[in-house]
């Protein structure tokens, strides 16, 4: 397993940051020790423009995620009372993922279009006079693909945690008084905040490391730090995209990091 670790991710994270340190030109690339790339990446405000963008699809995206992630798997594990039925109900939360995600991205186009569906749908209702033109290529259509990618990341690491809470714990806060959203707030979230912090950290690197979604989505007209990356590899310019990986890389293992300081997700496991 050491052997596999070290060949297939600790072997190609060194190589990479090694790459960022090389030169290039718009011919060539040759080896080096130089900041230069770094240097680029720091001084430029894209780069903040486009790492502020990331954070803000990410927050957004896990707000959202874990809102609808919380209260499906709250939904599956105590109002499902039969087993058969949560996991039938569990296994059709499941299905969007037996399609491609270029499949189900393209699949929210026609919908979304200036002429899709739920246009013309509101048009007909009298709710709008004319196409809404931020449903389709914009901040909405990429966050909500996202949610529609990545609900099920959230879902089941929480689901997971709520199914092994010992349904004692949430009588005998009923028999001391507790009302619903007590029992919710003071023995159900507590109880979650690992399958939670789980769901968490899986939303989040996803996100922050996509780029496909936002191209599809936003018609190429909003960036990300992965689109980024996407762009230097397109020209060639492996240095820059290793540099730019690398600060994207660091990045995430700080959030995974201060994420891991709060719960220990080790009871989880």
């Amino acid at each position: 397993m050491a052997l596999v670790m070290i060949g297939f991710l600790i072997g190609p994270i060194i190589m990479i940051t090694i790459v960022s340190f090389w030169g290039a030109t718009e011919y060539s690339i040759y080896p080096a020790f130089e900041f230069d790339n770094y240097e680029f990446l720091f001084g430029s405000s894209v780069t903040y423009t486009v790492f502020f963008n990331t954070f803000k699809y990410a927050l957004i995206t896990w707000a959202l995620t874990l809102l609808i992630g919380f209260t499906v798997a709250y939904f599956l594990a105590f109002e499902v009372r039969s087993l058969k039925w949560q996991i039938a109900l569990f296994l059709l939360c499941t299905i969007p993922f037996w399609t491609s995600n270029i499949i189900r991205m393209i699949s929210w186009i026609p919908f979304l279009g200036r002429n899709g569906l739920a246009n013309s749908t509101l048009i007909s209702w009298g709710v709008i006079d004319e196409p809404l033109e931020w449903l389709l290529f914009s901040d909405f259509s990429v966050i909500l693909a996202f949610v529609h990618l990545y609900t099920l990341f959230m879902v089941v690491p929480i689901f997971n945690s709520m199914m092994r809470i010992d349904g004692s714990l949430i009588e005998a806060a009923r028999d001391n008084g507790a009302n619903g959203l007590q029992t919710l707030r003071h023995v159900i979230i507590p109880l979650c905040k690992p399958g939670i912090m789980i769901g968490t950290i899986f939303v989040t690197t996803l996100v922050m490391g996509d780029f496909i979604t936002v191209r599809f989505m936003s018609g190429s007209q909003r960036a990300n730090v992965g689109r980024l990356i996407s762009n230097d590899i397109s020209l060639l310019q492996y240095p820059s995209a290793s540099a730019t990986a690398v600060v994207l890389l660091c990045t995430v293992l700080i959030v995974i990091a201060l994420l891991l300081r709060l719960v220990d997700i080790r009871k989880e496991l």
